[in-house]
Parts: structure tokens; sequence; C-alpha cells
């Protein structure tokens, strides 16, 4: 038996949950996908995956869930790997970190994964009021659930 639904399609991608909600957070290896991360579960969210997840079509909706191999565990630089509480939630938002990203966005882009359309924003990879941003871009563009 396996810990992986049979319709889940790992997906590479660091993500977290706030209210039910999941933030995709996605861009090139080391544009700071955990930081961000580590920035919003220090606001409360949730993990989800670092560096990967399963995503699964429910519906109309997708799901994130925690990859079987790396369920809870988030890697800290100049730490060390870190086990914390993850969850699953349904994908809301996805935000690429781009260091070409526009400054100004009145709406958000939209992005397909595994046949579900999500709206994405193309953010600033290094800031220091990221998950600030992180939390309002959820609000002001993200799928409600």
């Amino acid at each position: 038996m396996t810990d992986r639904p049979s319709d889940a399609i790992p997906h590479q991608a660091t993500c977290v949950a706030i209210g039910g909600r999941a933030i995709l957070i996605e861009g090139e290896p080391g544009c700071g996908k955990t930081s961000l991360a580590l920035a919003l579960i220090d606001r409360g969210a949730i993990l989800v995956g670092d560096d990967g997840v399963l995503l699964e079509r429910r519906g109309a909706r997708l799901w994130a869930m925690p990859h079987p191999n790396t369920r809870g565990l988030i890697e800290v630089r100049n730490v060390g790997i870190a086990t914390i509480p993850c969850g699953e939630a349904m994908a809301a938002i996805v935000l690429d970190l781009d260091a070409r990203a526009p400054r100004h966005v009145e709406v958000a882009d939209t992005v397909e994964r595994h046949g579900i359309a999500l709206p994405r924003l193309f953010f600033w990879p290094d800031s220091p009021v990221g998950a600030i941003r992180a939390e309002m871009a959820l609000a002001m563009h993200g799928l409600t659930l």
C-alpha cells in the first residue's frame, strides 16, 4: 500500500496553507521559495511541502498535499532539515518568484496546473515584507473555498 493517492501528480514547488487555501511558491532553485514559506509559517501558515508536493484534482479544484517522501520536512538554509506539522489544502494561487516581476499588477495572470486554472502573480523574490505581500496576494487574487 502507498501513501500517495492514485491520481496525485508530483509537482516542483514549495507550498503553505492559510485558512485552508494553498499558496504554491514556484521559481528557480535558490530563489527563496523556502525562505518565503518560513516567513509565512512564522505568521501562522501551515506547511504543505518544501520543494515538492503532490497535486490532486478533486472535481473543479486542485488540492496540494505533502509528498510522502518529504512529509513535514523543511530545509532551513544554514541550519538543517527541520520537522514541522504539515497538511493539505486547496490550491488557491501561484506565486512565481522572479526578479523581473512587474511592480504593479492590475489583474493576476492565469496558469494551468494539471488541468486547473490558477491565478498567478510574479513576485520579487527577496523582500523583507514578502510574507505580508503573499498574504495580500492570496486575499486579493486567490481562489476561494
